[in-house]
C-alpha cells in the first residue's frame, strides 16, 4: 500500500477538501491509507478551550464557535450536508458531556481527550466528502490501530501491538483515518506530540511495509531554508534519511523528528509533495542518497530561551552536575536545543513548550547562578561555507557554535 499524509493547511476550507479529491484523481487511491490533520487552526482553538476549562470560563462558547466553523465548511462541501451536520453536532455533543464530568485534573489527560477531536471531525467530513463523489473509502479511527503507553500529549508507541492491529486490515481499499492519534492500555485517548501527523502516516507505513509514504504540503517539496523567514530558497530534490533525520532535529518544519526513523528502519522511500502541483517531482528521501543540490540549509527556532548556569561556589561544572540538570530538564519536559559548557558555567538553549520553565530555574537557585534571555532565536545553518558572512538575522548575536558542518547562533532579535 501506499500512505498519504495531508496537514491542516490541505484541508482548511471546502476548496482545500475539494482540492485533495483532485490531487487523488490525479495520482491514483486504489491500496491507499490517507492520514489527516485537524482543519485549519483547528488544533489551536481546541487547546484554548482546554484552557478555559481549567480556568473556569466559558469552554462552551469556544466549541460551540469551532462547531460553526465546521458546519459552514460541510454545508459548502454537500448538497445536503444534514447527515454529516449531525454526525459533526454529536462529535461535539460528546466533547461537551466529557468536560461537564470530567473528574481529572490531569492537564495532559484532559488535552488529549479535546484536542483528538479536530481530527475525528477532518476525516469524518473529507470521508464523507469523497464517498459522495464517487471516491470510495473506509474511514477508520486510528486510537483501535496505534496503541500507545499512558504518556499523555507525548504518547510513546507500542510496536508490537500496532503492527498486529493493522495486521488484521483487509488489503485493497483506501482508508482514511486520523493522524497525532492513538490510545493508551485503557482505551484512553492519546495524543503523539505536537505536529504528529507525520508520525503518525510513518508508523502506518512501517506497520503495512508500505510501498512508498508521501506528505502533501504547501510548498513544492523539501526546501533549504523556511520562506517565511529567509530569501532566495531552492528545492531539495533528495536527501538521505540520515540528512532529513538532522533538519528534523534541529527544527525543520516541513518534517517531525520521529517520522524518519519508523521509514529508515523498513528502508520505505518517502516523498514530500505540492498538494498544488501534484504532479511535480518534490523531494525523494531515501537510504544513501546525497544532498542534491549540495547547499547550505538554514533552519530557525523562534521563542527559545538561553538559561546560563554559573557555579554558586566556582566549583567546576562536572559530568555530575550536568546530569542531575539534565534529570530535572526531563522530567519537566523542557527541550535542550544548544548547549555549551565552560569550567563553572553551563548555557542551555530551551524550548519551555509545557511552561515549566520557571520551576525549571527555582529548582537550581540555592546551587546555581541563574542568568536568563528569553524569547531568542536559535539559527542552525547546516553545511555552512566557512568563508560565507551570513547576515539573515538581525539583532545581538549571544552565543555560537560550530559542530563539524553545523553553525549554531542565538540570537537576540533587534
Amino acid at each position: 500500500m501506499k500512505v498519504y499524509k495531508f496537514g491542516g493547511a490541505s484541508v482548511k476550507d471546502a476548496d482545500g477538501v475539494k482540492n485533495i479529491a483532485s490531487v487523488l484523481t490525479s495520482t491514483g487511491f486504489s491500496d491507499t491509507f490517507m492520514v489527516i490533520s485537524a482543519m485549519g487552526k483547528t488544533t489551536n482553538a481546541l487547546e484554548e478551550v482546554v484552557k478555559s476549562y481549567f480556568d473556569k470560563k466559558d469552554f462552551e462558547a469556544k466549541i460551540d464557535e469551532i462547531l460553526h466553523q465546521h458546519l459552514r465548511i460541510s454545508s459548502n462541501l454537500f448538497e445536503k450536508p444534514e447527515l454529516t451536520n449531525s454526525e459533526i453536532q454529536l462529535f461535539f455533543d460528546d466533547l461537551k458531556a466529557f468536560l461537564r464530568r470530567n473528574k481529572s485534573p490531569n492537564y495532559d489527560f484532559v488535552y488529549d481527550q479535546v484536542v483528538c477531536c479536530g481530527e475525528l471531525i477532518s476525516t469524518k467530513i473529507v470521508s464523507n466528502y469523497l464517498n459522495s463523489i464517487g471516491i470510495d473509502n473506509v474511514w477508520l479511527d486510528v486510537r483501535d490501530y496505534i496503541k500507545t503507553d499512558e504518556t499523555y500529549r507525548e504518547g510513546k508507541v507500542d510496536f508490537n501491538w500496532t503492527e498486529k492491529n493493522f495486521a488484521a486490515l483487509e488489503k485493497n481499499k483506501f482508508y482514511i483515518t486520523q493522524g497525532f492519534l492513538g490510545s493508551d492500555p485503557n482505551y484512553f485517548t492519546t495524543t503523539l506530540g505536537r505536529e504528529g501527523s507525520d508520525y503518525t502516516a510513518a508508523i502506518i507505513a512501517y506497520c503495512l511495509n508500505a510501498e512508498n509514504m508521501t506528505i502533501w504540503k504547501d510548498v513544492p517539496g523539501v526546501l533549504n531554508a523556511d520562506p517565511r523567514y529567509f530569501d532566495d530558497t531552492k528545492l531539495l530534490n533528495k536527501i538521505s534519511f540520515e540528512e532529513a533525520i538532522e533538519l528534523a532535529y534541529y527544527g525543520a518544519s516541513v518534517i517531525h523528528p520521529k517520522t524518519m526513523q519508523p521509514l529508515r528502519q523498513k528502508g520505505i522511500p518517502f516523498f514530500v509533495k505540492s498538494f498544488i502541483s501534484p504532479n511535480d517531482p518534490g523531494t525523494e528521501i531515501q537510504k544513501k542518497f546525497q544532498l542534491e543540490p549540495q547547499i547550505p540549509c538554514f533552519i530557525v527556532k523562534k521563542e527559545q530561551n538561553l538559561v546560563t548556569l554559573t557555579t554558586a561556589d566556582f566549583s567546576f561544572i562536572s559530568e555530575d552536575k550536568i546530569s542531575k540538570i539534565f534529570k530535572v530538564l526531563h522530567a519537566l519536559k523542557i527541550k535542550v536545543n544548544m548547549m555549551q559548557n565552560s569550567a563553572i558555567s553551563l548555557s542551555l538553549c530551551l524550548e519551555d513548550k509545557y511552561g515549566k520553565l520557571d520551576e525549571f530555574l527555582k529548582s537550581l537557585e540555592d546551587s546555581y547562578q541563574v542568568e536568563i534571555e528569553k524569547n531568542v532565536s536559535l539559527y542552525t545553518i547546516r553545511h555552512f561555507e566557512e568563508r560565507s558572512s551570513y547576515s539573515f538575522y538581525k539583532g545581538e548575536e549571544l552565543l555560537r557554535q560550530i559542530i563539524k558542518n553545523t553553525l549554531q547562533i542565538i540570537v537576540k532579535e533587534a
